[in-house]
């Protein structure tokens, strides 16, 4: 049965066709936002996979470049891997919705999001955001949404519901909200500075609009929802926990996770697994389900203690940051580097230096092929977790902890005009327990100022945690959480930023949303705790950046052009510039408005490129004296090269002082001589002298 379902939303038309196509999907919405059309499906396995502890979903977002009028590069011009954009999509996607799927599902879930076309006015991601969960709440998929999205730009200082592209990238704010019907479940942003009230403001007003869609959204779940279907649970029996207890009493629980090591926790804990297990050696049910009771042991342990006593596993208050270190240049002979440590987390950053002509170029679902200057990667290697595992490369964690700290620092880093460099940070995660991402934010910015990057402020990152109880008001709001408080508690709430304002935020929960208060005061304890990394820890390690760059990085001089002589100097085919990075070992990056960047490690070989293209797009005049070379006898004169693809005549007569019946008889291919500049000869060349260059 075909339906079609309309909305106005943000003075575009929503539209939503259910039923037309996808029939053989769990539910499937085919959306429409003013032109941009992504076909959404949601997909579920008849059966629970087997021998697992957590929720199987996965969430794509598929880029078509047909979707914008292009055929892929490279070879087999097909779409290749995810790009980094499909993938932080995707999280976004994934990061609301997992938490509203039954806690004891098992079967594996697919949200697919297919984007068809692209209206610049209207974004992709967005639309394929309500598409997923449109498909979600209309399929039979056992779901607690429906749930709703809506992205706020702030331009000139106005606050604009669901950007359009230009806007979006241009404006002073990124933001995403997720709600349910009753709450906010997720915040994703990165911003321009912006004071914590307004991004407050910004927040709410997105989750006032999301209520408008699920209304919507629930009239299309009463005329086309398909009914839930049962499912096979895998909750942990009951009567296993109560068996457990016996084992290990909850006093005893308490003092194996109640430690401030991490490595003597884990130790406590496989001590009461062997206990359990040789307890339970009888009753192989049971012994399938220990790995998951156990944690589940350990979570209502830790809650417990937490939300009844205000008591954390490493003994801190609630509002206590862990013990911090700072310091700069621990590697040598990189441009720039500096390592961050809170408690058992810490992150080193090492950042480089190239000339403008390394940005990294990226090809999406826009009109060209736009430039990345500036590129934050993240590594989390598995030794850091005292694991054993084999790097295959950045999964979507990492690539998603990479763009948050290149969100929040983008809002501090110079102009191409003011530093004419590409600049990458890899932050290498040398230990971790808890809040990696936002430990490479402050270590980046301090690598950056290491390296002579003249940042215009210190950038500083914290997570709160959360962990709730029956009621709304039953909760306690966590600084600086651990890993344990991640695991086991219902938020992470991370945000970056300067003194004065808000960078970055990502929020994480594993509950059905947070009331206003909750996210009022996690947004008032990370400020306070900025405030303390910036003035106490990260301003006496380095307080401002250094005036120059590493000796061991590329030395960059600028100079303007005509933009109208840009052909000049890069000459036909490239010969001119080409000639100019030969003769001096430089490289050379020109943009459209003239700007030229000299990027080499030898000044006086800067300065002679320089000084070439200075020549080149003189308009000469008498007088004007060069240093040339001799490229071309004739029997009239002399041609001499004064700089790459630039030559002038010296007719014969004005070689020397006296007469000379042949030019050979003074000069030869490749002398270097003087010569003054006599204007333009009848042939509209440069007419040069050499007798009349004055001593």
């Amino acid at each position: 049965m075909y339906k079609s379902f309309s909305m106005e939303l943000a003075g575009r038309t929503l539209t939503v066709d259910v039923g037309r196509v996808g029939a053989q999907a769990n539910g499937c919405a085919f959306m429409h936002y003013g032109d941009t059309t992504v076909l959404s499906t949601a997909t579920a396995s008849e059966k629970p996979r087997d021998g697992i502890d957590f929720f199987p979903l996965s969430v794509e977002y598929e880029e078509k470049f047909y979707s914008v009028g292009k055929i892929p590069g490279g070879f087999n011009k097909r779409e290749g891997k995810p790009s980094e954009n499909a993938i932080l999509t995707s999280r976004v996607i994934d990061r609301p919705m997992r938490p509203l799927f039954p806690k004891d599902y098992r079967n594996d879930v697919t949200l697919n999001n297919m984007v068809m076309s692209v209206d610049p006015e209207c974004r992709p991601e967005l639309t394929a955001m309500l598409g997923a969960a449109i498909a979600t709440a209309i399929s039979d998929i056992p779901f607690d949404g429906p749930c709703s999205m809506t992205q706020m730009g702030l331009v000139d200082g106005e606050l604009i519901v669901n950007p359009s592209q230009t806007q979006w990238d241009e404006g002073d704010l990124q933001l995403t909200v997720a709600s349910t019907g009753e709450k906010v479940i997720m915040i994703e942003a990165g911003a321009n500075e912006v004071k914590d009230e307004l991004m407050i403001d910004a927040i709410y007003k997105c989750h006032a609009i999301n209520l408008t869609i699920i209304d919507f959204i629930n009239k299309m779940v009463a005329e086309v929802g398909k009914p839930k279907h049962t499912y096979e649970s895998c909750a942990i029996p009951e009567e296993l926990f109560e068996a457990m207890k016996k084992v290990v009493p909850p006093e005893e629980m308490e003092v194996a996770v109640f430690t401030d090591v991490k490595q003597q926790r884990e130790e406590n804990i496989r001590q009461i697994s062997a206990k359990l297990e040789e307890a339970f050696a009888d009753n192989e049910e049971w012994l399938g389900l220990l790995s998951e009771a156990l944690y589940q042991y350990q979570k209502k342990t830790v809650r417990k203690m937490i939300l009844k006593d205000h008591k954390r596993p490493d003994g801190r208050q609630i509002t206590q940051i862990r013990p911090l270190a700072a310091e700069v240049d621990i590697i040598p002979r990189v441009h720039g580097s500096a390592m961050f440590t809170r408690g058992q987390t810490q992150i080193c950053t090492v950042t480089t230096l190239a000339p403008l002509s390394d940005m990294q170029k990226v090809d999406g679902l826009d009109e060209n092929i736009t430039n990345k200057r500036y590129m934050h990667h993240y590594n989390f290697p598995s030794y850091s977790v005292g694991e054993t595992k084999v790097s295959r490369g950045p999964g979507r964690r990492e690539i998603g902890h990479g763009a948050l700290a290149e969100k929040a620092l983008i809002p501090v880093l110079p102009s191409e005009e003011e530093f004419p460099y590409a600049i990458r940070t890899v932050s290498e995660t040398f230990e971790s327990n808890g809040s990696t991402s936002q430990a490479s934010i402050c270590a980046s910015t301090m690598s950056l100022m290491a390296a002579g990057v003249p940042i215009k402020k210190q950038v500083a990152g914290i997570s709160c945690g959360l962990v709730t109880g029956e009621t709304d008001d039953d909760y306690v709001v966590l600084t600086d959480i651990q890993g344990l408080e991640d695991f086991f508690g219902d938020m992470d709430f991370k945000v970056a930023g300067t003194h004065d304002g808000i960078t970055a935020i990502q929020m994480d929960i594993k509950i059905h949303g947070l009331t206003r208060p909750i996210v009022e005061e996690a947004i008032a304890r990370t400020h306070e705790a900025r405030e303390y990394i910036l003035n106490e820890i990260m301003t006496p390690c380095i307080a401002e950046p250094r005036p120059t760059v590493s000796k061991y990085a590329p030395k960059i001089i600028q100079i303007q052009i005509d933009p109208q002589k840009i052909g000049d100097v890069v000459g036909q085919r490239g010969k001119t510039i080409n000639t100019i990075i030969e003769r001096t070992g430089v490289k050379i990056d020109i943009n459209d408005d003239g700007f030229v960047s000299i990027c080499g490690t030898d000044q006086e070989m800067m300065d002679k490129a320089a000084e070439m293209i200075n020549i080149i797009v003189t308009d000469f005049e008498a007088g004007q004296v060069f240093t040339g070379e001799v490229v071309s006898i004739k029997e009239f004169g002399a041609f001499v090269e004064f700089a790459p693809g630039k030559e002038g005549m010296v007719h014969i007569s004005k070689i020397a002082k006296e007469r000379i019946n042949r030019v050979e008889d003074v000069l030869t291919l490749g002398d270097k001589v003087k010569v003054v500049c006599l204007g333009k000869d009848k042939m509209g060349r440069m007419s040069f002298s050499i007798k009349d260059v004055k001593d």
